[in-house]
């Protein structure tokens, strides 16, 4: 005699709170996990960068170095360096042990949206008000960018780095996707200002999000769209977008106080997260665990699939 299968456990979801830190650096811009998700980055409107314990909540060091509020940062792999931009339109290349400047690179003509690593840490490419992507190598004493993309006719909002691939969202309403190896440029066009670009996980797709309040989930090779997902508010801010690290739901900050969680196969909504009153100006999905950071004023919230013992701490330093 044959038993039915078990079925499968729906995947969980971030939804209880776990913590919320008081960061204290003003309105905080962007919050980050680190590439194993034990750390996160705060950025603030107070000109200031700070690093914090996950589990604990702990502030472990602040870095101080922007001339105006830092906006993105991306830690390296091996969690010894940090690169930020802010909207005095540098990059800072930090060592996260010290808290020192390693780097100050200039070259964009307005304040700098988006930074990130690439895999080795070998080339950081940040994305400009000014329409470019400048690539900096971190082991050259040189000043200028390796290479600068400059096809975006607008600001670039969002940027993220696959491997050889670079993925950028543009205000001019286009995803542009590098791939670097071939020396290859693919534009999808969508028609309002893009606010966040990602790829899934399994490197099959792209996500976006735009000020018409809507996600779209391209196939990366096509460019046909797989599905919208659309509820959440997004018509005036720049608001960041992610996959779950299983690639199984689509989230969302919104300007309404939520983080919306899609199903990313059927598009119906699966969690409507409320974060607090405000506009949730960031988030970050943990890259292997259930675990979501969100950013809300000054404080950044760390949410869970289950209850901690230190659950709904306020955490102050």
């Amino acid at each position: 005699m044959a038993f039915p299968q078990p079925r499968p456990q729906a995947p969980q979801l971030p939804q209880h709170l776990l913590r919320t830190i008081d960061c204290q650096q003003g309105a905080v811009r962007a919050v980050r996990f680190n590439t194993d998700g034990s750390y996160l980055l705060s950025c603030g409107s107070d000109k200031s960068l700070k690093l914090w314990s996950v589990s604990r909540g702990t502030l472990l060091k602040t870095y101080s170095g922007h001339g105006y509020e830092v906006l993105d940062a991306d830690g390296s792999y091996d969690n010894s360096q940090i690169c930020s931009c802010s909207s005095d339109k540098t990059v800072i290349l930090w060592d996260v042990a010290t808290g020192q400047v390693t780097r100050k690179l200039r070259g964009h003509a307005g304040k700098v949206n988006c930074v990130q690593f690439n895999e080795e840490a070998t080339v950081i490419l940040s994305g400009s008000i000014d329409g470019t992507v400048r690539c900096w190598d971190t082991r050259s004493r040189r000043y200028e960018p390796i290479q600068v993309l400059d096809e975006a006719r607008d600001s670039i909002s969002s940027l993220k780095v696959a491997q050889h691939e670079l993925l950028t969202g543009s205000v001019d309403g286009r995803v542009r996707r590098y791939d670097l190896r071939m020396g290859q440029l693919h534009v999808d066009f969508i028609s309002s200002p893009i606010t966040c670009v990602c790829f899934s996980q399994d490197g099959q797709c792209t996500l976006s999000s735009s000020l018409d309040s809507t996600l779209r989930l391209l196939d990366k090779s096509t460019g046909e769209m797989l599905g919208e997902y659309t509820g959440h508010k997004m018509k005036g801010y720049k608001l960041d977008c992610c996959l779950s690290s299983k690639d199984t739901h689509v989230l969302s900050c919104s300007e309404d106080g939520h983080v919306y969680c899609w199903d990313l196969v059927e598009g119906s909504l699966s969690l409507k997260l409320p974060v607090g009153k405000a506009v949730v100006q960031s988030l970050s999905f943990h890259p292997t665990e259930t675990r979501l950071l969100t950013a809300m004023e000054g404080r950044v919230q760390v949410w869970g699939a289950e209850p901690d013992e230190m659950e709904e701490d306020v955490i102050a330093t």
